[in-house]
């Protein structure tokens, strides 16, 4: 219900935003989108041949490099989100400034997972964002593997006072992710003592992915953590034989206050329609294992890309510049013609994306007044490899508008819209009816290294970070630009 309050009401403030103004047929808003044609190859041409090829990876390794992870909470996220503070100014962005916001503040500490029997085996484990520590001497207890909440449900007796080792399958991500999330909770609710959930993983190399989890009021807090597929497909093999299995878990993690922190933004100020507002973004915090260089590094980088490449090519007519092997810029130069969008290009790097979108959450309370001033919200935090293509949500109307501009993808040979935009910081947004857009692209390689030790810059990829900086900038510059805000249902 709360939802569809939000969504009325933006509804509402957009169709009154333009009283008796006619609204453009299709056809001529085909032909809007086809006069683009220069300027998609121009971004094409700079982003993936051009000065600017392989800048968003250069850019971005030099922050990880220089940072590491960025955790919530910690001194290293605050740390680079200073740097992208200065970053951003240096580039010659507009309206630079950070916005406060308080975000969860847990810490990992020491941990480690022994089998005791049926033999001595040391195992890799990481504990999951927000679990409680164990007692400084551990948790040692017998284990119960179960491969699903309902198996767990049954054999609830057998829970009581043991350790509950989930091998449940890897479906898909969305499926699959409730047993990370809900797992401490169910075994919990069992009478266990703790939790091991296997990693929620498309393909492991004996490595364990991390990830928050819920408690839930009501229920004890139990220590939680992932261990690898290897481990968890291992102890339930023991399991169906009738082996007695026993594991010792040490877990030093703790939980603080919350902390302050900052959404990290940027503009390029709309030249006819200032008010009005494309937002592309990523979010700059990540877990603390790795560099957080795919998750979520790349889509920040390449939302920064975006503004870039079309401050860049301010001065330059798109048809003058399709006619140069190459482009030189001057450093700060402002966006005063050529390719300044009518509406506003707001470039936003989120902070605790990781606990659930707590930063994007706020940001969302400080600026929803403004909702029907919102044409598309972009997150890029599925990875920037190769894309297949753009993911939307949106009315039908909208989503043949996107079928166009995709279509001036085609140089790049990228021009497929799919269902369900996604990102966990636009949520807020789509759900009250503005459209949203995501990039699709290879998840299977991207769910092999995500939230793990994995994920640093050389998962990376510079020539497909090009193109998919290319594709984000071609589709928010052209929505920034038409004369029309993206229909709404």
């Amino acid at each position: 219900m709360k939802y569809l309050l939000i969504t009325l009401v933006g509804i509402v403030h957009f169709v009154s935003l333009v009283p008796g103004v006619p609204q453009k047929t299709f056809q001529e808003i085909k032909e809007e989108i086809a006069s683009y044609g220069d300027v998609a190859k121009a971004i094409i041409k700079l982003a993936v041949y051009g000065k600017a090829q392989n800048r968003s990876y250069e850019r971005l390794a030099r922050l990880v490099d220089t940072v590491g992870h960025r955790l919530s909470g910690s001194k290293s996220l605050e740390k680079a989100i200073q740097i992208m503070y200065q970053n951003l100014k240096e580039d010659g962005l507009e309206t630079v400034h950070l916005e406060p916001v308080r975000i969860p503040h847990w810490e990992r500490g020491e941990e480690s997972a022994v089998m005791l029997e049926p033999r001595m085996h040391k195992m890799a484990i990481l504990g999951l964002g927000s679990s409680i520590g164990t007692p400084p001497e551990g948790v040692t207890a017998e284990v119960l593997v179960v491969t699903s909440f309902d198996e767990l449900r049954r054999r609830a007796p057998e829970a009581r006072g043991k350790i509950v080792v989930y091998n449940q399958p890897y479906v898909n991500y969305s499926s699959s992710v409730l047993y990370r999330v809900q797992g401490a909770v169910e075994a919990a609710r069992a009478g266990a003592v703790a939790s091991l959930i296997r990693s929620v993983a498309s393909f492991s190399i004996y490595s364990p992915h991390t990830g928050t989890q819920k408690y839930q009021d009501g229920v004890p807090k139990i220590p939680t953590a992932c261990l690898t597929v290897e481990d968890a497909e291992m102890m339930s093999r023991m399991a169906s034989r009738g082996a007695r299995i026993v594991i010792q878990l040490r877990m030093g993690a703790k939980n603080y206050p919350d902390a302050d922190s900052f959404n990290t933004v940027a503009e390029i100020r709309g030249s006819k329609y200032p008010e009005q507002v494309v937002l592309v973004s990523g979010h700059l915090d990540s877990w603390d294992v790795g560099q957080g260089a795919m998750d979520d590094g790349g889509g920040a980088f390449i939302s920064w890309e975006a503004l870039s490449l079309i401050k860049d090519l301010a001065q330059y007519p798109p048809s003058l510049f399709l006619e140069l092997d190459f482009i030189t810029w001057v450093k700060g130069t402002s966006c005063k013609d050529g390719l300044r969008p009518k509406r506003t290009l707001r470039l936003v790097l989120w902070t605790g994306e990781e606990q659930g979108g707590v930063g994007a959450y706020q940001y969302y309370q400080l600026h929803k007044a403004k909702i029907s001033n919102y044409s598309l919200v972009m997150e890029s935090d599925l990875g920037t490899f190769l894309p297949y293509g753009l993911q939307f949500t949106g009315s039908d109307k909208a989503r043949a508008i996107m079928v166009e501009i995709m279509k001036l993808l085609q140089p790049i040979n990228i021009t497929q819209v799919f269902r369900d935009g996604e990102g966990t910081d636009i949520s807020y947004w789509i759900q009250a009816g503005v459209p949203g857009a995501s990039l699709l692209d290879d998840l299977y390689k991207y769910f092999s290294f995500h939230h793990t030790r994995g994920d640093t810059m050389t998962v990376m990829d510079p020539e497909q970070m090009n193109v998919a900086a290319a594709l984000w900038t071609v589709v928010s510059y052209i929505v920034a630009d038409m004369e029309e805000m993206l229909p709404r249902s």
